[in-house]
Parts: structure tokens; sequence; C-alpha cells
């Protein structure tokens, strides 16, 4: 579905957003989402990698 969002809806988002929480509340909206997307990424690379490890004690 996001694949989906060109950049003229992408504009149109910002706006809305800047609308709603502020122009001076997006930049820490920005980090904290990016933040949290790290942290999910980090986090999923763990359980990749101890899936893996699991994997080939058993084999």
């Amino acid at each position: 579905m996001l694949a989906t969002i060109g950049w003229t809806e992408g504009l149109m988002i910002a706006g809305i957003l800047a609308l709603l929480f502020g122009a001076r509340k997006l930049p820490e909206l920005g980090k904290s989402l990016g933040e949290g997307i790290r942290e999910f990424r980090k986090s999923s690379r763990v359980l990749v990698e101890d899936d893996e490890k699991s994997q080939e004690q058993t084999e």
C-alpha cells in the first residue's frame, strides 16, 4: 500500500501532519519514528540470527 504513494500524496500528508502537530513538533516526531524503526530492525535482525543459530545446532 505504501509503495503506491507518490510524491504529491506524500506532500499532502506532510502538509496535513504539519497542520495537526505544528511545525515545531514534526522534527521530534520524525526522530522518534526513526528511532522506533531502527530498534525494530535491530530486534528483527537479532531474532533471525538466533533462529539461524538454532537451526544450525539441530542439523
